[in-house]
């Protein structure tokens, strides 16, 4: 009988970890990723480039605007 307690116990203890890890990890790359975006401006702007699109200011901001409003939902 005592072994199917420490057997819970331990099954109770993984499924707190795993669970506790995943918002933690999730909660750290939210963070960093708002810290340190994957793209800014002038990664835009050659991208744009590169596709054949003279891109102005304008446009840029727009795009900018739009993926920080995705990021932010």
């Amino acid at each position: 009988m005592g072994t199917i307690w420490v057997v819970l116990i331990a099954i109770g203890a993984l499924i707190a970890g795993v669970a506790l890890g995943f918002f933690i990890a999730r909660k750290y790359m939210m963070n960093y990723l708002k810290k340190n975006p994957p793209i800014n401006e002038q990664m835009l702007r050659t991208l744009m480039m590169q596709m054949g699109q003279k891109p102005s200011q304008k446009k840029i901001n727009q795009m900018m605007r739009s993926m920080n409003n995705q990021t932010d939902k």
